[in-house]
């Protein structure tokens, strides 16, 4: 299973970077391949959404769930549908500075996406993840 991981720091409190990447509405904003987020139940650890993405071009649609919830510290959230991922997100407070730890594990759908496209999927992953990472600062820091 692949796996990517990415750290960033982020001027602006822990608590606002946090309530940013809780909600699933602002995903569409940092996360560049995400078409649409919908139909959310709840809050917090429980909480639900529809999500559908586009993986080198090719639509996939499934569902999250948060499975782990501490305000401030990290949410884990599990994602299932042609590729299954978990997004695990940790977050520590230095003054009005937040550093933002990011790490994906997740399937590449191969009887979609075909064996031969695997290398590309990694490496387009890994720069959208580095892409999304910058926005989330970008919003942050304005």
């Amino acid at each position: 299973m692949p796996r990517i991981h990415r750290s960033i720091s982020i001027q602006a409190p822990v608590s606002r970077v946090f309530d940013y990447l809780a909600d699933p509405r602002n995903h569409t904003e940092w996360l560049p391949s995400l078409l649409e987020t919908s139909d959310i139940i709840g809050s917090g650890k429980g909480q639900r959404h529809k999500w559908k993405y586009k993986m080198v071009g090719v639509p996939l649609s499934g569902q999250s769930t948060v499975v782990e919830f501490v305000p401030n510290e990290r949410q884990v959230i599990d994602s299932r549908g042609p590729s299954d991922s978990t997004w695990t997100f940790e977050l520590a407070s230095e003054g009005n500075t937040t550093t933002l730890d990011l790490t994906i594990d997740y399937t590449i759908p191969l009887p979609v996406l075909g064996k031969l496209a695997e290398k590309l999927v990694l490496k387009r992953n890994e720069r959208e993840i580095d892409l999304a990472m910058e926005n989330i600062r970008e919003r942050m820091e304005t």
